[in-house]
């Protein structure tokens, strides 16, 4: 998920009543909520390495208690420079309290990162496999709204008892933060279901008079019965819009037929190098693509879970031809099958780095 949504989980699992146990809980649950995306300074070393190592250790249960350390050293540091102070002095720090705090809201990054086709790698480095669910995408605008409604709905009734001189007798906010992470639960079960009957759809026909090897479905933004389809038969791949409401693959004509390339000592070395092997470890349905640049070649990796983005951000420019393709990357190698370095962009865009 985008970094928002997470540190607004972090505050609703303070407001929740956390922030009644210790001090500086909210302000922990906050920053520990998006602590495993500090895997981003990653990309120092270059795009591979940070793609390489993105949702990896910081983003597994071993690397939690690791987040957690670091975002309660950093509040601890806040805290001594403010003077030790608290809003509530019957109220003081309990750090052993803190850090498990700070943990639970690591893993509810993770839970988080989880529902979306990304995915994460939850067993690192013990396990390198990715599992994601597969029913939100990054952004979730209904999710958001909840979380959001959650913590400053108690601060307008606040403003208003204020306005007519009204007496609060307790600290406001523990049930509208309940009630946002109660709401972002049901709304990921409407997601899961939808999810399984938009499979179904995909699954219950045929291609082209081939039968489904595999087939996947992945959230559009908001609508929660609308999906992107890819479905894998044993010479093509399919991309093909769901409504699950119905539940219904689009019309032959809308659907796009993607077949697999043959495998060339080109495309072999490519995926051999760095970058190569980092993507087909992530990818669910990689495809490649390759460039005779005379001299060279560049093999471009797609993988097609994102293909039918592009016509979301394309649409309004008018541009889909030159669009970039999300999350794609790609390999140049000299005549003699060397790595020369990794491709990213697309156009005038387009940059070369050396493999890490």
């Amino acid at each position: 998920m985008e970094p928002i949504t997470h540190f607004l989980t972090g505050a609703c699992l303070g407001r929740a009543g956390l922030n009644r146990k210790t001090a500086l809980a909210t302000l922990t649950l906050t920053l520990a909520a998006e602590a495993p995306d500090l895997d981003i300074l990653g990309r120092l070393r270059g795009p591979a390495f940070g793609f390489a190592h993105h949702r990896g250790f910081t983003h597994s249960f071993l690397g939690v208690p690791l987040d957690a350390m670091v975002v309660v050293g950093f509040v601890y540091l806040l805290w001594r420079l403010r003077g030790r102070k608290v809003k509530d002095p019957k109220l003081p720090p309990r750090w052993g309290l803190l850090f498990l705090f700070a943990c639970l809201a690591g893993l509810s990054h993770i839970l988080l990162d989880f529902t979306n086709a990304y995915g994460v790698r939850p067993f690192w480095p013990f396990s390198e496999r990715w599992y994601s669910w597969d029913i939100v995408f990054i952004f979730e605008p209904i999710m958001f709204t909840f979380l959001l409604l959650g913590l400053i709905v108690p601060s307008i009734f606040s403003l208003i008892d204020k306005e007519v001189g009204a007496r609060q007798l307790s600290p406001r906010g523990r049930i509208a933060a309940i009630l946002a992470l109660v709401a972002v639960v049901l709304l990921w079960g409407v997601r899961d279901y939808e999810h399984r009957r938009a499979i179904n759809a995909l699954q219950s026909r045929t291609y082209d008079n081939a039968d489904p090897v595999k087939a996947s479905a992945y959230p559009a933004l908001a609508s929660p019965f609308h999906w992107y389809g890819v479905v894998e038969t044993s010479n093509f791949f399919v991309l093909a819009p769901v409504d699950s409401l119905l539940p219904e693959v689009d019309p032959e004509e809308k659907m796009q037929i993607r077949y697999k390339p043959e495998e060339t000592p080109i495309t072999l070395a490519a995926k051999r190098s760095y970058l190569g092997r980092v993507y087909l470890d992530w990818a669910a349905y990689p495809i490649t693509q390759t460039e005779d640049l005379n001299p060279g070649y560049i093999v471009n990796f797609q993988d097609l879970r994102y293909a039918q983005l592009p016509s979301l951000f394309t649409r309004a420019r008018g541009d889909r031809n030159n669009a970039s393709k999300p999350l794609g990357a790609g390999v140049q190698l000299d005549r003699n099958l060397k790595v020369i370095g990794d491709v990213y962009g697309s156009g005038p865009n387009r940059k070369t780095y050396p493999e890490p």
